[in-house]
């Protein structure tokens, strides 16, 4: 199970807000990265989006030490990191966010399996929302039965 996931974008504390909004959570303040924020739309699985400005990236630490977060000089905003997320938001909801934000907001099918709504943040970072019905058809693909009926040892 995936608990958080981490994005760069360019106004971290209005991604944050934005998101907390479809996610029915909050955003609060990510002091490990100034600047940064988390959000937390405070469900039984701990899950959380950090949201770091757009030059911060995380390398490794010296010897035995942790991560530590840089800045990079050239970035472009673009990234093929991207997640699917289970949201109680309606498809209708998630629309009329994503057009007062201008960000692109479309449903999609994937390969006929299951739908979702491509939610692109600032219109660079896509995040795939599930509304239930969604979540629904991803997990019945997606049971283990299925999954090894589609890609056999």
């Amino acid at each position: 199970m995936i608990h958080h996931i981490s994005i760069s974008v360019e106004n971290p504390q209005h991604v944050a807000q934005v998101l907390a909004e479809v996610l029915n959570g909050q955003a609060v303040p990510f002091f490990p990265n100034p600047g940064s924020y988390l959000v937390i739309p405070l469900d039984e699985y701990g899950t959380g989006i950090e949201v770091y400005p757009l030059k911060s990236y995380i390398k490794p630490g010296e010897g035995d030490n942790q991560c530590v977060f840089a800045e990079a000089s050239n970035v472009s905003g673009f990234t093929a990191t991207h997640a699917a997320i289970s949201v109680n938001s309606t498809q209708e909801k998630i629309e009329e966010i994503g057009k007062r934000e201008g960000w692109r907001t479309v449903r999609c099918s994937r390969v006929f399996f299951f739908d979702v709504i491509e939610f692109w943040l600032e219109n660079k970072v896509m995040i795939e929302l599930l509304t239930p019905e969604m979540a629904a058809q991803y997990l019945a693909v997606t049971h283990p039965e299925n999954l090894k009926q589609m890609f056999p040892a």
